[in-house]
């Protein structure tokens, strides 16, 4: 055996050995460093091998993470981002982009980040969406059933998808039916920009009905406008107001 060849031999050995003392010993290994590294997904995981978030480019986005298993979200394939998970394996919110030129010509692209309640959707979204020339900012914050107390997102989405194949008159009913008894999102809170390039603050009822909103439009002139429960302004309150 050549000196080179006893030399790395010998560093294998050492090597070996003290992989095995960490083994033995429960010493944690030195972690390892990158200044650059080129992935598809990562996947965070619990000690007990719980997903706790996910990072990933399109092709490799995830499903829905659901109680330690995985869902069926075929309209995530458009999105590269992240999702968070807790403790129990259930999505509760994340961060999804996309962008590229649309068939137009203008840009086609949206950015949202989203925190939900426990097995429920988005309580709070930061959205940017752009299409056809015209791009929106807004920061929405909503109210969703308590998921111990009421159906939770899936079975929700189950009865919604039951609703859909009635005849319109009934499902009309049923969609109100569900609103009534507390089992649908409602937006509570509404700040940001608007397709006519006005800057607006809404406030809805726990109905979700618009019943106040601050507004300056792209000239300059602010407004407090006070609706009705049909959305309707019963009141206006602007500069030129006497």
């Amino acid at each position: 055996m050549s000196k080179t060849t006893a030399f790395l031999s010998g560093c294998a050995a050492s090597a070996t050995a003290i992989i095995a003392i960490s083994l033995l010993t429960g010493a944690k290994a030195p972690p390892t460093k990158f200044d650059e590294i080129d992935v598809g997904r990562i996947n965070v995981r619990e000690p007990d091998g719980t997903l706790r978030l996910v990072i990933s480019n399109r092709s490799q986005f995830p499903g829905l993470p659901w109680k330690g298993s995985e869902q069926a979200r075929p309209d995530r394939t458009a999105y590269a981002g992240m999702l968070f998970v807790n403790d129990e394996g259930t999505e509760n919110g994340g961060l999804i982009q996309n962008g590229k030129i649309g068939a137009d010509g203008k840009p086609n692209a949206g950015l949202s980040l989203t925190f939900d309640r426990f097995r429920q959707d988005q309580v709070i979204q930061l959205l940017h969406d752009e299409e056809g020339g015209r791009a929106t900012s807004t920061l929405s914050i909503n109210d969703e059933p308590d998921s111990t107390q009421q159906p939770d997102v899936l079975q929700r989405g189950e009865r919604i998808t039951e609703i859909r194949k009635l005849p319109p008159d009934e499902r009309k009913a049923a969609m109100q039916q569900m609103r009534d008894q507390g089992l649908l999102a409602t937006n509570r809170v509404r700040l940001g920009t608007t397709p006519g390039k006005a800057s607006a603050l809404t406030l809805s009822d726990a109905q979700g009905r618009p019943r106040l909103r601050l507004m300056v439009t792209p000239e300059g002139k602010p407004s407090i406008q006070m609706l009705d429960d049909k959305g309707q302004p019963a009141r206006t309150i602007d500069l030129e107001a006497k």
